[in-house]
C-alpha cells in the first residue's frame, strides 16, 4: 500500500511539460495576432464612441481638427466613426463568408477524399468547373440579382463562391488519411461513414481547416471591398469598401481630402496583411519543418528535454537514497 502511495506521490511531483511549448509560436504569429486584435478593437470601439456613423457633424470634407480626429467625409459624417463602423461590418462579412466557404470546402473535400472512385471524380469535376469561372464575375452577377443586398446576404454570396480551392486541398489531405490503419479498424468495427469522417479523418486535417478559414476571411474582406467600390456593397451599412466608394465618387483624391480615403485603405491593408501573416505563422506552428530558426529551436528543445529528464531522475533517486539507512539488517 505504501509502495502505491509512494508511486502516486512521485507521479504527482514529477515535472510536467508545458503543452503550449510544443507549438513554439514564432514572432510572426505574435505580430499577426497584434494586428488582428488591433483591427478588432477598432471595430468594437465604435460602440463606445460618442459620435454615431450616421450623425452629421460638419460639412463636405472638413479637415481634421476641432475635435474631429479624422475630419468629415462627403456627407459631413465623422470619418473616425464611419471607419469604426465600416471595420466592424467588413470583419462580420469576412467571418461569416469564411465560415460558409470553409464548411462547404471541408465537407466536399472530406467526402471526395475518403470515398474515392467515381464519386470523387464527380465532386472534383464540379469543383474544377466552379474554380474555372472567374469568382468576381459570379459575385457581381449574384449581387446584382439580389433584391436587397445586406451584409448577411453578401457574406453568404462571397462564401459560396470561395470554397473550391479549399475542397481541392482538403481532398488531398483526406485521401492520405484514408489509407491509414486506424481507418481500416474503424471500418471493421462497423462505424458509419459520417462517424469515420468526423471522428477519424477530420481531426487529422483540422489544423489545415483552421488555416484555410483564416485565409478565407482575408479573401472575403478583400472581395467585399472590391464589390463595394463597384457600388454593389451592402445597402444601408458602412464598410471599408463603401467608404472608399463614396470617397472616389465625391472626388476626395482630386480634392486632396486624404482623410476620407487613406484611413480605410490603411485599415483594409492592415486587416488583410494581419490575416495572411497569421495564416503563414499558423503553418509554421502546425508544421515544425517550416519553422524559422529550426536548428536553434531544436537545440533549445533538446536542452529543455534534458533538463526535465535530469529533474525527473533526481526526484526518483531521492526517496530510494533516504530509505537505505532505515532498512533492517543493512550496515549503518
Amino acid at each position: 500500500m505504501s509502495t502505491v502511495n509512494t508511486s502516486m506521490a512521485e507521479e504527482t511531483m514529477a515535472p510536467r511539460a508545458n503543452p503550449l511549448r510544443s507549438f513554439n509560436f514564432s514572432g510572426r504569429f505574435w505580430t499577426a495576432l497584434v494586428l488582428v486584435v488591433f483591427v478588432i478593437l477598432l471595430g468594437l470601439a465604435g460602440f463606445v464612441y460618442p459620435t454615431g456613423p450616421a450623425e452629421k457633424v460638419g460639412s463636405l470634407y472638413d479637415a481634421p481638427g476641432g475635435g474631429l480626429l479624422l475630419g468629415t467625409d462627403n456627407f459631413g459624417h465623422d470619418v473616425l466613426a464611419v471607419l469604426m463602423a465600416g471595420t466592424r461590418t467588413s470583419l462580420i462579412i469576412g467571418l461569416v463568408a469564411g465560415i460558409v466557404a470553409t464548411t462547404i470546402g471541408v465537407t466536399i473535400g472530406l467526402v471526395a477524399g475518403y470515398v474515392g472512385g467515381w464519386f470523387e471524380e464527380l465532386l472534383m469535376g464540379v469543383t474544377n468547373v466552379v474554380l474555372a469561372i472567374p469568382a468576381i464575375v459570379v459575385l457581381i452577377l449574384i449581387s446584382v440579382s439580389l433584391p436587397e443586398s445586406t451584409i448577411w446576404s453578401l457574406a453568404v454570396v462571397i462564401g459560396i463562391t470561395s470554397w473550391p480551392w479549399t475542397a481541392r486541398a482538403v481532398r488531398a489531405q483526406a485521401s492520405s488519411v484514408a489509407t491509414r490503419e486506424h481507418i481500416d479498424v474503424a471500418r471493421l468495427s462497423g462505424a458509419r461513414l459520417g462517424g469515420i469522417l468526423v471522428k477519424d479523418v477530420l481531426p487529422y486535417i483540422l489544423s489545415y481547416a483552421v488555416m484555410a478559414f483564416v485565409l478565407q476571411v482575408a479573401g472575403a474582406i478583400l472581395a467585399e471591398a472590391a464589390l463595394s467600390m463597384l457600388g454593389l456593397g451592402p445597402s444601408g451599412a458602412n464598410s471599408l469598401g463603401t467608404q472608399l466608394h463614396w470617397s472616389l465618387a465625391f472626388q476626395a483624391v482630386a480634392s486632396g481630402a486624404w482623410w476620407a480615403f487613406l484611413p480605410p485603405t490603411l485599415v483594409l491593408t492592415l486587416v488583410s496583411f494581419g490575416f495572411l501573416l497569421l495564416q503563414a505563422s499558423l503553418d509554421e506552428v502546425f508544421n515544425p519543418r517550416l519553422r524559422r530558426g529550426k536548428r536553434k529551436q531544436m537545440k533549445q528543445a533538446a536542452a529543455r528535454r534534458a533538463e526535465e529528464a535530469r529533474a525527473l531522475a533526481a526526484q526518483q533517486a531521492a526517496p530510494s537514497d533516504s530509505s537505505l539507512p532505515t532498512r533492517a539488517g543493512d550496515p549503518a
